[in-house]
């Protein structure tokens, strides 16, 4: 059984996970990991103009032969082109009539956010989207007054959210959950495929142990417990069933969300222990190696050969 839907502030309904199209797939032809995403499960997919994957997006729909009504399609506004302009090509190239949801990818980086946003509640007004929102807006006064000004509140705000940001997120979560604005979560695991070895494994495998869960899933679970919608991404069949299945997980404990969360505020494994972490074997010999040949010209004298500057 799928993750209950979330309601919007517009009347709407967001699927609690979505598979995404950005990160390492952005720039590569994806449809076959789109097919085996929706294969598996996953209702809701999220694409940008700026991953270049919306194509690849429309031809997995397409073959999925799916009832329009059974996905939620979200895509991301860039900045270079005419919004008007930009939701049609978009539209075309998922062939799909409208959007479920439509994002302003990084407002911060629009010459005139009001007037971009305006744009938004006329394409929204015009049917060609259900939903409308923001992505990456972290800054509470700009949020705010954003609100104060439209006619329409973002119904979403996409950020990255683990628990090692979550402290410098708060303020910004808690301004959107005032409005009633669903938060998106994207790099979430980021605590076991950036940070591994940092505080926050000790309370992740903990409550992994208490409800057999993966560590993965327990992070899931923390994303839920915070309200907001999980996206993510894998080429990796059993990692989607992974994902999925946090739906038949119960639910953190408080005591497990905040022990997680004051882990994360700890604050992640240093650059170069993680980066240690990361290497495989071949990569920490070829290391060593190299540390070795540089102390050795410099023995004699000779370093100035290999770093003249």
């Amino acid at each position: 059984m799928p993750l209950e839907p979330i309601s919007l502030n517009d009347g709407n309904k967001i699927p609690a996970i979505a598979y995404g199209t950005g990160s390492k797939m952005k720039y590569h032809d994806i449809t076959q990991y789109i097919e085996q995403a929706i294969e598996m499960g996953f209702s809701h997919i999220d694409t940008a103009v700026f991953y270049q994957t919306e194509k690849y997006v429309g031809k997995a729909i397409k073959e999925s032969g799916l009832a329009r009504s059974e996905l939620f399609i979200t895509t991301k506004y860039p900045r270079e082109i005419p919004i008007q302009k930009s939701i049609r090509e978009s539209l075309a190239n998922l062939g799909l009539q409208y959007l479920d949801l439509y994002l302003i990818h990084q407002p911060q980086f629009i010459p005139d956010l009001i007037e971009a946003w305006k744009e938004f509640e006329k394409v929204q007004q015009d049917g060609l989207v259900k939903s409308i929102g923001i992505s990456n807006v972290l800054n509470v006064q700009q949020l705010e007054h954003l609100i104060e000004v439209s006619k329409v509140t973002p119904a979403v705000n996409q950020i990255e959210l683990h628990p090692y940001n979550y402290h410098k997120m708060k303020s910004i979560m808690d301004t959107c959950s005032k409005h009633n604005i669903v938060v998106e979560a994207y790099s979430s695991l980021a605590p076991i495929t950036t940070y591994p070895g940092g505080p926050v494994d000790a309370p992740l495998r903990a409550a992994a142990h208490r409800i057999g869960a993966t560590p993965t899933q327990v992070i899931f679970l923390w994303v839920r417990a915070k309200g907001a919608v999980i996206v993510t991404t894998t080429t990796n069949k059993a990692h989607m069933a992974e994902y999925l299945a946090v739906a038949e997980l119960p639910a953190l404990t408080d005591e497990e969300v905040a022990s997680i969360d004051a882990a994360g505020a700890k604050g992640p494994p240093s650059g170069i222990v993680t980066r240690l972490r990361l290497m495989n074997t071949k990569e920490k010999l070829l290391g060593v190696v190299a540390g070795t040949m540089f102390m050795v010209y410099g023995a004699f004298g000779l370093g100035r050969l290999m770093y003249p500057y």
